[in-house]
């Protein structure tokens, strides 16, 4: 006795699955593979490759080409060594997966990077930290490298201990500038002092009766001058008398 729930439920199961695997075989039948000559990195010479394009979305095509190229897109990898990133643009594989011609470009350039790394490091100047290539929606790439040319640490120790020297000599100058200054001010304070001191006698001895006293005059006879600067030091006039017979 069949059970008829049974049967339309493994009949409908049945036709979905026909029907999923007729849409994956019209998918993958629109992705067409082609045979070309790949451009390497080095001049003159190519080798004959199988590209793929044809790919309904970017995600596809990116997973078939990090299949091929696992340091795209895929953050930071290790090449000789270094650091590297290679990034490509959403916009241009979105123009690679359905033109052959813009794959091929993707793909030599792709396909060439390792020997691209690897002759920067070895022509480099000094020690390569990071590579990075950036391919951008018009397929333009642009190439960074960051590194040092003093991989023993040398000439930073030798900056250091100059800079070290520097500061140093900075540090000194300053504080003779300090000492300087300081003794400057010192002896202004003892000059300061002294002038108080000075003034407190003079001021002690006036209270005490004494007193000090400057007294100018100015003529043309030097009985006549002398007469006045006496006079005026005592508080009275100077007497009317015959002048010298000296005239200025």
């Amino acid at each position: 006795m069949a059970i008829s729930g049974v049967t339309d439920y493994t009949n409908t199961y049945a036709d979905y699955t026909n029907s999923a695997k007729q849409a994956g075989s019209t998918k993958e039948s629109n992705v067409k593979t082609s045979t070309v000559e790949l451009k390497t990195s080095t001049p003159g010479v190519t080798r004959t490759e199988q590209i793929k394009t044809g790919y309904s979305n970017v995600n596809d095509y990116s997973k078939y080409l990090q299949s091929k190229y696992n340091y795209m897109n895929t953050g930071t990898t290790s090449m000789q060594g270094v650091p590297t990133t290679v990034s490509v643009s959403s916009a241009f594989l979105k123009k690679c997966m359905n033109d052959p011609e813009k794959a091929k470009y993707l793909e030599e350039n792709l396909a060439a990077l390792p020997d691209c790394v690897s002759y920067a490091v070895s022509h480099a100047q000094g020690t390569l930290t990071s590579i990075e290539y950036r391919i951008d929606a018009n397929g333009n790439i642009t190439g960074i490298s960051s590194g040092t040319n003093d991989p023993d640490g040398k000439i930073a120790k030798e900056n250091a201990e100059r800079k070290a020297k520097e500061k140093k000599a900075q540090e000194e100058k300053a504080a003779k500038r300090r000492a300087e200054k300081k003794e400057a001010e010192e002896k202004a304070a003892e000059r300061r002092a002294e002038k108080n001191a000075a003034r407190k006698e003079q001021m002690e001895g006036l209270a005490e009766g004494e007193k000090e006293f400057t007294v100018t005059a100015t003529g043309t006879d030097i009985k006549a001058v002398t007469q006045k600067v006496i006079a005026a030091s005592v508080g009275t006039t100077a007497p009317a008398v015959a002048s010298f017979d000296i005239k200025a």
